[in-house]
């Protein structure tokens, strides 16, 4: 975690970052990302969030990768708007925001030169924009924006955030309903990520840090059984990488992705198959369990120590207390009990997840807080530590899916 907070002021400075968090599913991947989400938001960062499905992608037919960049503009959130649909909310601010500092130089809300002066302002912030790829574009649509802002237009402001969100099909549609004849693009599948570095450049010329985007559950692009596709989708992340850590344009941005080891990891479908992405990501042959190069763009997320675990579960327990108003019966060698219990399993030392321990161990809570006629041995001896029922997602394609011992 102290790692990812840098990155956010190295993001702030002008730079960019990109993230690669391997973990097993239950290791704690998208809990991680979620604190650092939270974090971003208190510091005053835009973020946006998606999960990466069969109709989400960064790269594929029938608008996969325009799915993943609606989902993300869908997703955007603020501190003032934790939740998501925050885009709109941001533009208003910044023209508001405009509005207010142009009043306070003593200037009369009603007068024509009011009027001037907030579209000076909003024109300087557009003129930045214009040299960059697809900047020109995308400064016309803001001052659209300002122009229905400013004439109470409601028609006008929702055709500019359609052309944002991405949902026009061609330029012809977006030239009608805009208004505009000068218009050379719409957000469209080879695109829509040179919106999301634009993006990350606007939010910090209006007032934010930047823009940190999350992109979980990479698995489902290990997934893709179409060789040609999945390969599309990893040079789209090999293109991020070259954007945000070799210097080609991407600024105030950061992007972070989760994913389970064998996504990575496999020659023949994963990550590493991409020659290029594997010579880039590939960890240190000198890095191992508790010694981890925290700046590499790979953080392998390590097995939680056996004293990790018994603080983990204190913490649980004495939450459950509070939340249900008694006091827990359960010492420290109840717990220690419990972890032996669970590192029985045959791997445990090495695959045992805090999900798959945690699953198991409110269950226990919950059981003996409702059963006090129960001890606790009698209790444990029920506990299912079993994780079978629900089978690793990675190995749902393969051979052996369906093949036990």
């Amino acid at each position: 975690m102290a790692a990812l907070v840098h990155d956010l002021d190295v993001i702030a400075d002008g730079g960019a970052s990109f993230r690669l968090i391997v973990g097993r599913h239950g290791a704690g991947k998208s809990f991680m990302m979620q604190m650092l989400r939270n974090h971003a938001m208190q510091k005053k960062f835009v973020v946006a969030n998606a999960d990466f499905s069969q109709h989400r992608r960064l790269s594929g037919s029938k608008g996969a990768g325009l799915n993943l960049y609606r989902e993300l503009l869908s997703n955007m959130s603020v501190r003032t708007r934790p939740n998501g649909n925050a885009f709109a909310a941001i533009l208003e601010k910044w023209i508001s925001d405009i509005q207010s500092k142009v009043a306070r130089s003593g200037i009369e809300p009603s007068s024509r030169k009011f009027e001037r002066e907030v579209a000076g302002e909003v024109h300087r912030i557009i003129g930045r924009m214009e040299s960059m790829v697809l900047g020109f574009d995308f400064g016309e649509i803001l001052n659209v924006y300002w122009r229905g802002h400013r004439d109470d237009d409601e028609a006008l402001k929702r055709a500019a955030m359609r052309w944002l969100r991405g949902e026009f099909n061609n330029k012809t549609l977006a030239r009608n309903a805009l208004g505009f004849k000068q218009l050379n693009s719409v957000i469209d599948e080879s695109s829509w990520y040179n919106f999301i570095k634009l993006l990350a450049y606007f939010v910090r010329q209006i007032g934010y840090r930047g823009l940190v985007i999350f992109l979980d559950e990479v698995v489902e692009l290990w997934k893709i059984s179409n060789r040609e596709a999945r390969e599309n989708n990893y040079n789209k992340i090999f293109d991020i990488y070259q954007d945000t850590q070799g210097g080609n344009g991407a600024e105030y941005l950061g992007v972070l992705f989760g994913a389970t080891p064998r996504t990575v990891e496999d020659k023949r479908r994963g990550l590493f198959s991409n020659e290029a992405l594997q010579d880039r990501l590939e960890e240190s042959r000198f890095a191992r369990q508790g010694l981890r190069d925290m700046y590499a763009p790979l953080i392998r997320l390590d097995v939680l120590s056996g004293d990790e675990f018994l603080l983990l579960l204190r913490t649980i327990r004495d939450i459950h207390a509070w939340h249900y108003r008694y006091e827990s019966s359960l010492h420290d060698a109840h717990l220690r009990k419990f972890m032996a219990e669970a590192r029985s399993r045959i791997g445990a030392g090495t695959m045992l997840t805090p999900r798959e321990v945690l699953r198991a161990y409110i269950y226990l809570l919950n059981t003996s807080h409702q059963n006090l006629k129960e001890d606790f041995e009698s209790i444990l001896g029920m506990v299912d530590f079993d994780s079978s029922d629900s089978p690793d997602p990675e190995l749902i394609d393969s051979p052996f899916a369906s093949f036990e011992i």
